[in-house]
């Protein structure tokens, strides 16, 4: 299928002007003024008047359901593919949480595969809360090596529902997943799920001082309190990457977390955020029980986009970049979260109400004029 998106603002997300967008084959192959294209089978749509963005990119996402924290009946349900079209994301991580036995790093795989299939770009990370880490294989540095998807490694530090391995373990840990990364040409990541307990910070700049690179290091749920947020800032500022929980800010909004960590010092390009969607988002009290239970929901990147733009006055391609070209760059997926020649051909369309009308996912149409076209298997 080749299809000729015409007379749209685009934003790369820098901003292009009003342009066309050609896509085929999944791929975007040309973006320019008044492209002359003749292929049979074309598809031409005039988007005069509308913004064009990248699909958007979530990179922590519990595709097959987190949760579990409170008995078998806690356990979140999967996600379905029309959740992430409805609110503009193409591309996503799957991670796994707390439930080690029931929700497994293969189940994980088999999901990610399958959001694949059905017109998504997804990828995971392998382990969970556990250490020593969780494997489909003899260890996470085979994981990393056989499976294509496989980017990295999610571990848990400083929760109380995580394991407490000594700095020592962490770092030989960061080390495998650093050379793995090497032998396979993927960035090789940490990706660490941040609890209240505090220290981990000041532990990852210590590895930093004493030569381990520190961008290989990825701490999530930097907002959710507020000591862990400005340890945060500072781990930042020694050139660290920060993920910011969207609709889960101790600021009182994501919008926030991102705007003052600019204003600290933080390099605007090390900041990204993801959803947590369809993890479990467990209330404990003082003697650590839980007392409540929700879900997380998949949208809260398009609603931190449109509050950026919309209340804080950020111009859209900088608002963009924490949900595109950040992650994507960071993760070392190059082709993905932008709108350029060779990039996947991932976009969304909004009006100038920032209303988001039409969703694109590998130069297929997913959401056409708000109605959602393309669902999960077992949505029909």
């Amino acid at each position: 299928m080749a299809l000729l998106i015409r007379n749209a603002h685009v934003y790369a997300p820098r901003d292009l002007g009003v342009a066309d967008v050609l896509m085929a084959g999944g791929r975007t192959l040309a973006v320019g003024k008044d492209l002359n294209v003749v292929i049979p089978g074309l598809e031409t749509v005039d988007a005069a008047g509308k913004i064009m963005t990248p699909g958007f990119f979530d990179q922590h996402i519990h595709v097959n359901g987190g949760g579990g924290e409170g008995g078998y009946v806690s356990r979140c349900p999967e996600l379905n593919l029309s959740e992430l079209v409805a609110v503009g994301t193409t591309s996503l991580v799957g991670v796994c949480g707390t439930d080690f036995i029931s929700r497994s790093v293969e189940n994980l795989l088999a999901k990610v595969r399958a959001l694949t299939a059905e017109g998504a770009s997804a990828w995971m990370y392998t382990s969970n809360y556990r250490f020593p880490c969780t494997s489909m294989s003899q260890s996470v540095a085979e994981d990393m090596f056989l499976v294509p998807e496989c980017l990295g490694v999610k571990i848990a530090l400083g929760d109380h529902r995580s394991s407490f391995p000594r700095p020592d373990e962490v770092l030989h840990l960061l080390a495998d997943i650093r050379l793995t990364g090497m032998i396979t040409g993927k960035g090789g990541v940490l990706h660490v799920h941040m609890g209240d307990i505090p220290g981990i910070f000041e532990m990852f700049v210590k590895f930093q001082e004493g030569g381990f690179p520190i961008k290989h290091i990825r701490p999530t749920h930097c907002s959710r309190k507020r000591d862990i947020y400005e340890s945060s800032l500072e781990f930042a500022r020694h050139g660290g990457y920060v993920d910011y929980t969207a609709g889960f800010s101790c600021n009182g909004s994501t919008a926030k977390d991102i705007l003052e960590a600019i204003d600290s010092g933080v390099d605007p390009t090390h900041i990204t955020m993801s959803t947590d969607g369809h993890g479990s988002m467990p209330r404990f009290n003082d003697k650590g029980e839980m007392v409540g239970l929700a879900t997380g929901g998949v949208g809260g990147l398009l609603d931190t986009i449109r509050d950026l733009i919309g209340n804080h006055g950020v111009p859209v391609e900088r608002a963009l970049i924490f949900n595109t070209t950040n992650v994507t760059d960071a993760l070392g997926l190059k082709d993905q979260g932008r709108i350029e020649a060779g990039a996947c051909g991932n976009a969304c369309l909004f009006n100038d109400g920032w209303e988001l009308t039409d969703v694109i996912s590998k130069g297929c149409f997913m959401m056409r004029d708000k109605e959602i076209v393309k669902k999960g298997t077992f949505e029909e």
